[in-house]
């Protein structure tokens, strides 16, 4: 089956905690753990975080604050948040949750190591825009 290995633990329990932005997932063989949602939103198994091959990953910035609306089952292997900035096309397999949860550490370490390389923040950029040379709001 997609997105099951043979030998993958499967989560007998999932539960989504709003106040402190974090998905607690219990598997079969009694591993837990708390991943944020920012993690999982910057770490989306999607096409448009991962792109469509090697060299085209886009850094996530600006989702300290994002928010699961919903979770919605994948058949039997997988689940789709659905996240409070629109973001819903990643589908989250167990195995890649099981992952997830193992290497939370070394992938939080590498995704900050990126954001700061890049002189970006996980904060939403609230800076007022300047206009272009040669607009103007004024009617003329």
């Amino acid at each position: 089956m997609a997105g099951l290995g043979k030998h993958t633990p499967i989560p007998t329990e999932i539960k989504l905690h709003q106040k402190s932005r974090e998905m607690e997932l219990t598997f079969t063989d009694g591993t837990q753990a708390r991943l944020s949602y920012e993690f999982l939103r910057v770490f989306s198994p999607s096409a448009e975080v991962r792109g469509h091959g090697p060299g085209e990953e886009v850094l996530q910035t600006g989702k300290r604050n994002v928010d699961i609306v919903s979770l919605e089952p994948v058949g039997n292997y997988a689940v789709r948040p659905i996240f409070s900035d629109g973001h819903d096309s990643g589908i989250y397999s167990w195995d890649l949750l099981y992952a997830f949860c193992r290497d939370k550490e070394a992938l939080w370490a590498d995704y900050l190591a990126r954001l700061e390389a890049a002189g970006a923040s996980r904060d939403v950029d609230t800076t007022p825009r300047r206009k272009p040379a040669g607009c103007s709001s004024k009617a003329q």
